[in-house]
């Protein structure tokens, strides 16, 4: 008798109504090198991708938070360093989410057709390719730091105080773009529990090595804002070298061999046409909100410091669903790899359901403790209606927004990054933009116009990328 047909029979013991879950928790986090995402039940085989992905996603935000608890301990002109250093990354994450985007579906497609040395040579060239990115971002970084910063309009204290901070985070940026494609590797082939423990690993080392930095506690030299870039660096290195073995020990699903290691043309140009798609819509994403901001910015610093903290918190709430959202991308890659697009649509149903759950809890949080969230982060009396606001306003498009993120992702999966970029356009710029001006201004609805705008925007872009993706294209996408 199977496991599965074992169960029913404790179901009037509470305490065994639960052994399922607690085994899937247990599976997922320790992964099964041998599961096979292309049979079986899938809900289990989204719950098994799902769970170590959202894990990897908290220790991510986790790690944002502590380091900028540390770091604002110096200073506002050190957490002035920190924004400004961040906000020229967003090029670089960018260029790496792209490279990620059309590794992960290519790995996919490859393990679901049962060709693992395919799946190994695009690891291989999606290595390559970031190790040459790296090279060229991790020079000119390093080079150009201070400059670069000038070019972002930050004040000569600032550059001061963190000149050498910025050198040691855009010389160490290698780190960052290897960490995110090498983990969309293994995300690709279903080893979601590895690139979990690399993040988990690498992220570890940053907390504990980036307060000793920077107040040089113990043994350890006295570096200040300096110290976070220094402890980062380390970090995401020694989680790039635990990737390196995992891929090369055999550890991994993709096993890679040293002397496979040449560049093979044709593979690399197709991963970095697959891979423009992916940068095209993180930018398209990236600069509206830059530009909303600008739009904001028009009714002061306390509306900038609201709407600030509210994306904080909303980004917080929105990591498991991406979590969710890579695991429907990888049963997308995977079942289109085995010919079996029926199984991979019904596998977006139903991580967009359970999407869609999640976030209507989220939003009905949203809706009833808006202030008591942002007042954990603040108590001045004009920022706090501001954000508390925002977060009610956008949370009213959360049901859509979930559906729209597992959309958005299963069309990257299958290798269709085309219309996402396409949607993004239309729907952020050439919509979004414009009505919340529209609302802000003429219509007067100042600071909350620009939240209804984005909750408006978002939930035409889930309806639009529904209809897109019933139209059933990209189940003939070829990767």
């Amino acid at each position: 008798m199977t496991e599965d047909q074992a169960t029913p029979a404790h179901h009037h013991h509470a305490p065994h109504a639960h052994p399922s879950l607690w085994r899937a928790i247990k599976d997922s986090v320790l992964g099964d090198p041998h599961r096979d995402f292309t049979e079986g039940s899938i809900a289990r085989a989204i719950t098994l991708l799902a769970i170590p992905m959202v894990l990897e996603m908290l220790m991510e935000s986790l790690f944002a938070v502590v380091d900028v608890f540390w770091v604002a301990r110096l200073g506002s002109n050190a957490v002035a360093t920190v924004g400004f250093t961040e906000s020229l990354l967003t090029l670089l994450y960018a260029v790496a989410m792209g490279l990620s985007i059309s590794a992960a579906a290519t790995v996919a497609r490859r393990v679901g057709e049962k060709n693992p040395s395919a799946a190994a040579d695009v690891a291989i060239q999606s290595i390559l390719l970031g190790v040459i990115a790296a090279v060229v971002l991790g020079l000119a970084g390093g080079l150009l730091a201070p400059q670069l910063l000038r070019l972002m309009g930050a004040s000569p204290e600032v550059i001061a105080t963190g000149g050498n901070y910025a050198r040691a985070i855009y010389g160490g940026s290698g780190t960052v773009l290897l960490l995110f494609l090498i983990n969309a590797v293994f995300r690709g082939a279903g080893d979601a529990a590895l690139s979990m423990r690399v993040l988990w690993t690498a992220n570890i080392i940053n907390m504990l090595l980036n307060p000793c930095l920077i107040f040089g506690w113990g043994p350890f030299p006295r570096l200040g804002v300096t110290g976070s870039g220094v402890g980062t660096t380390i970090g995401r290195g020694v989680g790039v070298l635990l990737q390196m073995w995992f891929l090369f020990s055999g550890r991994s699903r993709v096993k890679v061999q040293w002397k496979e290691f040449r560049i093979m043309p044709d593979l690399m140009l197709r991963l970095i046409r697959l891979s423009l798609g992916g940068m095209l819509q993180n930018l398209i994403g990236m600069a509206s909100w830059i530009l909303l901001v600008r739009i904001i910015a028009g009714f002061g610093s306390a509306a900038v410091a609201g709407y600030t903290l509210a994306v904080r918190i909303m980004i917080f709430s929105l990591l498991p669903s991406w979590g969710m959202a890579n695991a429907a991308a990888t049963m997308v890659g995977q079942n289109l790899g085995a010919k079996k697009p029926q199984r991979a649509e019904q596998a977006v149903w139903r991580a967009g359901i359970y999407n869609m759950i999640f976030l209507g809890l989220v939003a009905l949080v949203f809706v009833a403790f808006a202030e008591g969230l942002v007042g954990w982060f603040t108590h001045d009396t004009e920022v706090v209606p501001i954000a508390a606001g925002a977060l009610r306003t956008v949370s009213y498009g959360y049901l859509f927004y979930g559906w729209g993120m597992v959309l958005v992702q299963a069309f990257n999966g299958a290798g269709d990054t085309i219309t996402p970029t396409i949607l993004n356009l239309i729907c952020f710029w050439a919509w979004q933009l414009p009505l919340a001006w529209f609302f802000a201004f003429p219509l007067g609805f100042k600071t909350r116009g620009i939240f209804m705008a984005i909750a408006v925007a978002y939930s035409t872009f889930a309806t639009a990328a529904f209809f897109m993706f019933r139209r059933g294209k990209w189940k003939t996408q070829k990767v």
